[in-house]
Order: C-alpha cells, then structure tokens, then sequence
C-alpha cells in the first residue's frame, strides 16, 4: 500500500503521542499491545507519516518536529526516546482564537508562548506537502481557528479529522460542502481508547439493559496539561460540554432531566500532568424502588489514550480516500469521536467500522 501523508494542527501532547506511537508501532513487534487493529485494509502503521505540523508557540514554531514534540508545555509520558528525522520543520499556523486570553497568567513552562512569525499560507503548504488528511489538535475553544482550517481543506482537497469539540463533521452544513466536494471527514470530539466518557455510557448502557432507574449521574475530570489549563476559561467550553453530554445521554431510552447530569472539566491540577483524573457517580434505583449507587474513579495518561483511536481514524479515511467516498464517514466517527453526525452504541459502531473495513458499508 502507499503511504498515508498526514498534516497536524497543534504540536501538543495528543501529536506528541500519535507520532512518537506511530514510530513504536511501526517496528515489527510479535505482541501487539494497545491497537484496535493492526491491519487496516493493508495500511498499518508503518504507513502513516508526517508531512506537516502546524502551530503558535516560540519553542515550536521553525524546530524539526521531532524535537518540537518535546518541548515545553508539553508534559505526556515519553513513549519512543529517540525519533527517526522527519525532515518535517512546525510552520507557523493562523493563531485566532487558539490561545485563550487568561492562559498569559501562568509560567512560561505552563502555557503558550506565541511566535511573533507570520502566518505561513496553510492551503498552499497542504497542497505542496501532498497532504492527504490534516488532524485537528487545536485548544478547545478554538471556534475560528478550527473553521479556518477546514475552510483551508476544502481549499485543496484535503480530509479533515476533527479532534476537538467543535462541530464540524456534525454540522449539516460543514458535512454537505465535504461532500460536495467528494473529500471524506471525521469527527468531531475524540474519544479515548480507555476513557471516562466510553466508560460512562458503558455503564450508563448496562444500569439502562438491566432495568436499573437512572436518577442523577456526574463526571467529573481533573488534570494537568495545558488541555485542563486552557479549559479553566468556561465560555471555551459550551461545545465540549454539550459533546461529552449527549455522548451519555444517547444510549439512555429518555434521557436525563438537564438538572440530573453533569459531565465536564473540574478542575487544573498542576501536578498531575498529562495524567487525568475522573470520578464518577451514577444514582438509580434497582428492584422495589430501593436506591443503589456507583462511584468509580479513573487515572489515566491523558494524550496516549486518544491516540490508538486516531491511528484507526486515520487510516480509514485513507481508505475513503481511496474509495473515492466523500463526506462524513459515520461509522468510524461513531466508533472514535464523541460527537459524531449520528450516535450509536459503541458495539454497534465496532461493527459498522468492520463492515466498512470489509467494503460491505459505504461510510
């Protein structure tokens, strides 16, 4: 098979794990551990690469992105010591709305620091870089500098995979244009592999089969990256809530009085890193009206833990790409993103994904 030419929009901790993994995976190794697949329609990992990266910060913008990975303020655990040159050097992106205004107020090793180089012309690097799909790893909140980039897509033919919280692939109008286009896009709102909210709606689904009255439920998320950091701004985060919410409500028969759920960010924990905290509680009730309760608490490294769900993603819209399908694929933003175009179960979305794997589905 060919490779798979890939673009980044934010330099972050979630890139720093998808690229140093793509390296880890792409050794022959007989004990695969931490993929959805290996195989993928005869892409592996080994495939994917780099051609371009994107992004705002002084300490990143004009170093080899191999080194950029590593530099401040990110903080995820180190998966491959040393990386193989990419002869990929970070452009400096379009900044808008990227940098929440309070994020100024923290040390330097804590948060951004913006370049003061000029913005390089995004639809002409795509094209000269031959990108087939650019990720999406802005802050949440980044309304404008999403849309920018996936105006910048459209521009030259390039797939989109949403990452973050802002509704693309699950806004009708942003879906039509992809189609229009004939280019394929993913989103939005990636899931983790391991995460609270995937085992949240687990729970929720099994409390719901087993006949189990739901009355109230809360998650709540603490952590230490500049992700908890930038989300500390609450009027960042209307799309986010909103996304982790209906993921949970949509395998309820009736949802939850708004009152009766809360899932969202808590709070920053400098010290905990790229580790992220969630505590959860489910209320109900079980047979003769008699009350039961559910607390769980997760810890888990935070970018790791999306990033198997995004070399599954990539891959499949290489495979769209190479079907020549366009639009919103639904099944693999259903089975890895929170809020995709139409939710499903996530059995049914490992399903959908397999026959759309297998050719039997279109999308």
């Amino acid at each position: 098979m060919g490779e798979i030419r890939i673009g980044i929009v934010g330099v972050g901790n979630c890139a720093s794990s998808l690229i140093q993994g793509i390296q880890y995976y792409s050794r022959q190794r007989e004990d695969v551990i931490g993929l959805m697949h290996l195989d993928i329609c005869g892409y592996t990992p080994r495939d994917i690469k780099v051609v371009a990266a994107f992004d705002i910060d002084r300490r990143k913008v004009g170093k080899p992105l191999e080194e950029a990975i590593f530099s401040p303020p990110n903080c995820t655990k180190v998966i491959e010591k040393k990386l193989h040159p990419s002869g990929v050097v970070v452009s400096m992106g379009n900044m808008l709305d990227g940098i929440s205004p309070h994020m100024h107020n923290y040390p330097p090793e804590r948060t951004f620091l913006p370049s003061d180089k000029k913005p390089v012309d995004v639809v002409h690097v795509l094209k000269e870089k031959r990108v087939d799909i650019l990720l999406n790893y802005l802050p949440v909140g980044s309304e404008k500098a999403t849309k920018f980039y996936a105006e910048c897509c459209l521009k030259s033919g390039v797939s989109f995979i949403n990452c973050i919280p802002v509704f693309i692939a699950s806004n009708k109008e942003w879906a039509k244009r992809f189609k229009e286009k004939g280019i394929p896009v993913i989103g939005d709102d990636v899931k983790s592999q391991i995460g609270a909210t995937i085992i949240h709606r687990a729970l929720i689904k099994l409390f719901n089969e087993r006949g189990v009255k739901i009355d109230r439920t809360y998650q709540l998320n603490t952590g230490g990256n500049t992700d908890f950091l930038n989300m500390l701004n609450r009027t960042r985060l209307t799309s986010k809530k909103i996304s982790k919410t209906e993921a949970v409500q949509s395998v309820l028969d009736t949802p939850l009085k708004i009152d009766s759920i809360h899932i969202g960010p808590s709070d920053y924990v400098p010290w905990q890193y790229d580790n992220k905290v969630c505590f959860m509680r489910i209320e109900g009730r079980i047979f003769g009206d008699i009350p039961m309760n559910l607390e769980l608490r997760l810890s888990v490294e935070d970018s790791p833990n999306s990033a198997g769900c995004m070399i599954d993603a990539i891959r499949c819209c290489k495979v769209a790409r190479d079907r020549k399908i366009g639009g919103v694929l639904e099944s693999i933003s259903a089975y890895t993103m929170k809020h995709p175009i139409k939710q499903f179960t996530d059995n049914i979305a490992r399903n959908m994904v397999e026959e759309f794997i297998k050719g039997d589905r279109e999308r």
